[in-house]
């Protein structure tokens, strides 16, 4: 009887081209697409060979391939076809055409999309594209991984032009993901580009795009000619880059030729803005990168940044290159108008719902006003805004407006980064402030609640108890404040915004007057709880027991015995800090509960057996200050002492540890099991490691990021054997050691290291180790030297060419580094922090006017006028395009070397036009 078409069946014999072994003995396995549901893929794929039985007809309308193979008068049913494929991709394939569900990943989408086009299955192919198009569709955690991404592009660069563009926009959208892979550096160069230059492309900050293109570039530097890599980095708008970045980038080759050929840098655009507008050239590199898809905006550090610039960057590229809207740009830069008044004609720009983050932190020309009105319409779904040393603006004014204009902000960051003046240590004016003491001003109406649950207002000197009752009003949902550092504020003013702000459970008030009534607040239901109170908190829950963080570091009038209570109830306590207060053992005893991560107790009279009590109860301790507690090393404590390291090497993983008195080797000894993943040890004086703990540092800790030592025995080897093994390093201070060390200590390369103090520790030091240090550790931001006496002026040449973005630099007692003038140093363009003291005098009286001129992100200043009157230094002219706010002089008496010193500090703070002055006499 003959068969039909419907009768027919073919066997497949596949065979893995690529299996290992060829020659041993078939073993095999005979599989029906009849029983295809029932097919156990991890049993069939165990055989070298599969022989699979399929209807003809099937495969013929389901593949071209098939179709052109078994069309015809093929007939005969004892016939076998060989397939030379995967095993596994072709399982599947065939699986599908019979009617399984076919499950595509990112893992295996190629092998089935280059299978199904080999045989010619369209249904397959169809499902594949749609998979793909919806996978790089998606916005959140990204679906397909980079080596799988970059695998698909290299497939469709040799067939597929539709492929590569979804690779390229995905990886555009997405790129801020992909710099957080490990397989970055294997990104192919042209795809690379090619995402770059894609109009899609998101990242955080210019600067964030130019680290990892460099980093690309280093993982690539065998295969990547100049030529390619000045190609690369030419895409970055340089004009945009932060001005520590910018002010260093000599030091890349390739960077500093784009950057020569640029004609608006960091540095041109802030010293003169109108070449970069004038003309008929590209105003691209003057634009933020905005996309749909931006979510965090990152400009910290740019000074140049405008409110001419931002409206730029919201004008939509066309509009933004029309002659008569750049004529008008240039007439608001010139004017130096707001972005409000004449200019909301320039306001039809586009919006960006998807930003929610905004960082617009040491920024000095870009008004917060205009930025919160620029932000109100462009970014609606803001939520997050830092505006760290941001300092034209009053407290209160500025945080209505923020309710008022970006409703939706729930984190707001304004930290004034300053030494805290303590109240006890200056003379408050009526004329300055007003009086503290007068009574709250009674509010018309009460504000319409906002969602901040986040609010740093952290060194700002003008926030009052008014501000706090305003907050207490608006910010119903408040979780988190710090108030560090605002001196104005009073201990009744911080408890009534305890009393009302119910769902406050993170309270950081270190150098402020928080006090007994604080405690009070936080310890208990009191009058401060209306008939409010009773609707967001259950009846006889203690505010105490919500506590997850307090901070009280340098507060005074605290009863020990209220705070031993407050302790007793804080069982979600996860954060505490009570550095430089009296705290008393019983406060540790009486801690409740079990969530403690971090403890600061530094230069407190705290009990190794109170501290043994507090790791013993909280395993999850990771981050330790105990640095200047005598206590720990009283007489008969020493066996409790060393219970306590055992214990906590017993209990414990810690990030973050600060010692003192009392620690040895070993305990170092008794902590290795908690040290493993260690990135911060601080010891200091008490704490004597010696050369064993030196030398077995490295090899018990080999995570470490910093590392400060005050009196260590040091040595060349112990500090060659630290710099060698602990290539995480970015931090060291090493600060009045002993021991004989040399120029031979640094002569390894550290090119992760950023922060360097070296203070009364190498005094051996001249030009020539200064430049070996520079070539060493070419990457440093911050720079220290103290006792340095061997240098001279030209010192000045060497720091500013070996780290020209430096940030911070320090020089005390380094023998004649400023007889000539500090010239050289304002080569340094993005200093933030400068300390010159006892270097050989030749500081000028108006060297004051010309650092604020020449280092616009100048904020502290501390120097030494030798042999001068107070009244012989300039005070400048200060304006909203200035962020120095700390100034200390020091007029030095000595009588001979070797003499006691007495030294008159005078401390200058701008408040927009007000100057504090408070007169601190120390003797040293």
């Amino acid at each position: 009887m003959a068969l039909t078409d419907d009768d027919v069946w073919v066997v497949l014999k596949c065979i893995d081209p690529d299996e290992s072994n060829p020659n041993e003995v078939d073993d095999e396995v005979q599989i029906s697409t009849a029983d295809v549901y029932s097919w156990n893929f991890s049993s069939i794929l165990q055989h070298r060979i599969l022989k699979l039985k399929a209807h003809r007809n099937r495969l013929i309308e389901n593949s071209s391939y098939f179709h052109g193979l078994l069309g015809g008068n093929f007939r005969d049913p004892d016939d076998e076809v060989l397939i030379q494929w995967n095993r596994s991709t072709f399982l599947s394939l065939l699986a599908s055409v019979f009617g399984s569900p076919l499950d595509v990943t990112s893992q295996n989408f190629l092998s089935i999309f280059e299978g199904a086009l080999y045989f010619g299955m369209e249904m397959i192919l169809s499902q594949c594209k749609m998979w793909l198009a919806k996978a790089l569709s998606m916005t959140g955690v990204p679906s397909v991984q980079l080596n799988d991404l970059v695998s698909i592009w290299e497939f469709g660069s040799e067939l597929l032009d539709y492929l590569r563009e979804l690779c390229t926009s995905y990886l555009a959208r997405n790129f801020v993901w992909a710099l957080s892979c490990p397989s970055f550096g294997d990104v192919p160069y042209d795809l690379l580009l090619s995402t770059i230059k894609h109009p899609h492309l998101t990242v955080d900050s210019e600067k964030q795009l130019c680290d990892h293109l460099l980093l690309w570039i280093d993982a690539n530097k065998e295969c990547c000619t100049e030529d390619l890599c000045i190609t690369l980095l030419k895409q970055i708008r340089i004009s945009l880059l932060p001005l520590w970045f910018a002010a260093g980038k000599n030091t890349y080759q390739s960077l500093s030729m784009c950057s020569n050929g640029s004609s608006c840098g960091a540095l041109t655009l802030l010293k003169q803005p109108l070449t970069c507008l004038r003309g008929d050239g590209d105003l691209l590199n003057l634009k933020i990168r905005l996309t749909e898809f931006t979510q965090r905006v990152d400009l910290a550090g740019c000074p140049q940044i405008t409110p001419v610039v931002l409206l730029l960057s919201m004008l939509p590229s066309s509009f933004s290159l029309e002659p008569l809207t750049r004529n008008k740009i240039v007439q608001l830069l010139i004017n130096h108008e707001s972005l409000r008044g004449n200019s909301c004609e320039l306001w039809s720009r586009l919006t960006f719902e998807a930003v929610h983050e905004i960082d617009i932190s040491n920024c000095p020309m870009l008004h917060l006003e205009d930025a919160v009105e620029c932000f109100s319409k462009s970014f609606p779904s803001l939520r997050k805004l830092k505006a760290a040393n941001c300092l034209r603006f009053r407290t209160r004014k500025l945080l209505q407006l923020l309710v008022d204009r970006c409703p939706l902000l729930c984190d707001i960051d304004l930290t004034v980064d300053v030494s805290p003046v303590i109240i006890t240590q200056m003379s408050v004016t009526e004329s300055s402030f007003g009086s503290i003491s007068s009574p709250l001003p009674v509010l018309c109406s009460r504000p319409l609640p906002s969602n901040i649950t986040k609010l740093t207002l952290e060194g700002l000197i003008d926030v009052t108890d008014y501000d706090l009752q305003r907050i207490s009003d608006i910010c119903v949902s408040l979780t988190y404040i710090s108030l560090k550092g605002c001196i104005l504020v009073s201990d009744a003013g911080i408890s009534s915004l305890i009393c009302s702000c119910l769902k406050l459970n993170s309270i950081v008030a270190c150098d402020t007057c928080f006090g007994q009534q604080s405690i009070l607040a936080l310890c208990s239901l009191n009058a401060c709880y209306d008939h409010v109170a009773a609707k967001h908190s259950k009846p006889n829950i203690l505010q105490g027991s919500n506590l997850q963080m307090l901070h009280i570091g340098g507060c005074k009038g605290i009863s020990m015995m209220s705070l031993s209570k407050l302790m007793s109830q804080a069982y979600m306590l996860k954060n505490l800090c009570l550095r430089d207060t009296e705290v008393v053992d019983d406060c540790l005893f009486n801690l409740g509960g079990s969530s403690l991560e971090v403890l600061d107790v530094s230069n407190t009279k705290v009990s190794a057996a109170a501290m043994a009590h507090v790791i013993g109860q909280n395993p999850g301790l990771k981050c330790l200050k105990a640095r200047g507690c005598k206590n720990l090393l009283q007489q008969g404590s020493k066996t409790e002492n060393k219970n306590l390291y055992v214990e906590l090497g017993k209990v414990c993983k810690l990030d973050e540890i600060g010692v003192g008195w009392g620690f040895s080797f070993l305990s170092l000894e008794g902590l290795k099991p908690a040290v493993s993943f260690l990135k911060a040890i601080e010891v200091g004086l008490g704490g004597l490691l010696g050369h064993d703990g030196l030398k077995w540092l490295p090899l018990t800790c080999p995570l470490l990021e910093s590392i400060v030592l005050y009196f260590q025995v040091i040595s060349d080897d112990l500090i060659v054997n630290m710099l060698e093994s602990l290539r995480h390093l970015k931090s060291l201070a090493l600060c009045h050691c002993l021991g004989e060390t040399s120029s031979l200590s640094f002569k390894v390369s550290m090119p992760n290291l950023r922060k360097l103090r070296l203070e009364r520790v190498a005094p051996w030091m001249r030009n020539a180790d200064l430049i070996s240090l520079s070539q060493n550790c070419a990457n440093l931001i911050e720079l220290s030297l103290l006792g340095c006496r061997l240098l001279d002026s030209e010192s000045q040449k060497i720091i500013s060419r070996g780290w020209p973005c430096l940030t911070s630099v320090h020089l005390e007692e380094c023998g004649q580094v400023t007889s000539n003038g500090v010239e050289a140093l304002f080569d340094c363009h993005a200093l933030e922090d400068v300390l010159l003291r006892h270097n050989g005098s030749g500081i000028q009286k108006g060297f004051i006017g010309d650092a604020v001129t020449k280092l616009p992100m100048l904020r502290k200043l501390s120097l030494d006028i030798c042999d001068a009157k107070y009244g012989e230094f300039d005070i400048p002219e200060l304006d909203d395009r200035h962020l120095l706010n700390h100034v200390k002089i020091a007029r030095c008496k000595s009588r001979n070397v070797g003499a006691s010193v007495h030294r008159e500090t005078l401390v200058l703070m701008w408040d927009g036009k007000q100057i504090i002055r408070t007169l601190v006499k120390e003797r040293v």
